[in-house]
């Protein structure tokens, strides 16, 4: 391993993502892998429905 590799993972070790970030994040790793198993997956699915989700969450509260 490099030097300037070993200095990207202490880096990323502790880098704090914003919470927008995490969230797009989660749904490219949600539209991943269910695109893998689904081809008729799309990225505008998979927002459509975090956006749903997100909003029946807010209305629980």
């Amino acid at each position: 391993m490099t030097d300037a590799l070993k200095k990207l993972i202490e880096a990323a070790k502790t880098a704090n993502p914003t919470p927008e970030h995490r969230e797009e994040q989660r749904r490219s790793f949600v539209y991943g892998n269910t695109h893998f198993e689904n081809a008729l997956i799309t990225r505008e699915m998979v927002n459509r429905e975090a956006e749903n989700l997100a909003k029946e969450s807010k209305e629980e509260k």
